[in-house]
């Protein structure tokens, strides 16, 4: 059995807890971004920088997470970069190297809609990249990410895990829906022919590739309320971690009707 197979997703929330969980940990992770950007007692003193990784299923709630994430947050204080098939120019070069621009600095904060862990998912899964090269990607990627880590950031990823069967619903719904057809492809048809390789794909992604500088955390998506909130207060719980690993004292949290 992988971890996977060990997720409970039956999980779900109320609407109305829902809404209120994320309001208060909106109020938080504002308070948080503003600490950690020098911005919220005047000071000036940066924190660590911030790096989200969201990864999942298609269809599996990745982008209403995001939504959620960046709602609490001022535009200017977040990036967010998205990322497709690599370009002809991009793919002369190393695989990392299209992701080194987005990488936030010293107080800095990205969220990474899809990243480099596209080499041991999709490329290896659909042929781009060759054996070689994808199994020597886990090295590669840890590496990285422990240099990302050791110059101080903050390295949060998350696997959105849906069933198989969960995953068709939403594909279907996404066809009959004249605003959300444009999300489903061919190729997301395909890719879903061959899950089985991908559960393969994603299982040894994450035993090669959690780390004690870049853990996984598994989200139970199939229910998107549930994965919203758990996407959020996990968040904060990493940033008070690792900024706390890192000497940078950040505030105690705000009283509820206090606004940010």
């Amino acid at each position: 059995m992988g971890r996977l197979d060990e997720l409970d997703l039956t999980l779900k929330l109320k609407r109305s807890e829902q809404d209120e969980r994320l309001a208060k940990a909106g109020r938080r992770l504002a308070q948080l971004r503003l600490a950690l950007g020098g911005k919220l007692d005047g000071g000036g003193r940066l924190g660590p920088g911030l790096a989200l990784v969201v990864e999942g299923w298609d269809a599996s709630g990745k982008g209403g997470a995001i939504k959620r994430l960046v709602a609490s947050l001022d535009a200017r204080h977040v990036r967010l970069a998205s990322y497709a098939a690599p370009t002809p120019d991009e793919k002369r070069h190393h695989y990392l190297q299209r992701f080194w621009p987005a990488l936030p600095g010293l107080g800095g904060m990205t969220i990474f809609d899809r990243s480099w862990y596209g080499r041991v998912l999709v490329e290896r899964v659909e042929g781009f990249a060759t054996e070689e090269q994808w199994r020597r990607a886990y090295d590669e990627i840890a590496f990285f990410e422990r240099t990302l880590a050791a110059e101080g950031t903050i390295i949060v990823k998350y696997w959105l895990q849906i069933s198989d069967e969960e995953q068709l619903r939403r594909f279907e719904r996404r066809e009959k829906d004249p605003l959300k057809r444009w999300k489903i492809t061919d190729e997301d048809w395909r890719n879903r022919a061959k899950r089985p390789q991908y559960v393969e794909a994603v299982e040894e992604m994450l035993a090669r590739t959690d780390t004690l500088e870049a853990p996984w955390i598994l989200v139970e998506a199939e229910s998107k309320r549930f994965a919203r909130v758990k996407v959020m207060e996990s968040a904060i719980e990493q940033i008070e971690r690792g900024a706390a690993a890192r000497g940078f004292v950040v505030p105690e949290p705000l009283e509820p009707e206090t606004k940010v």
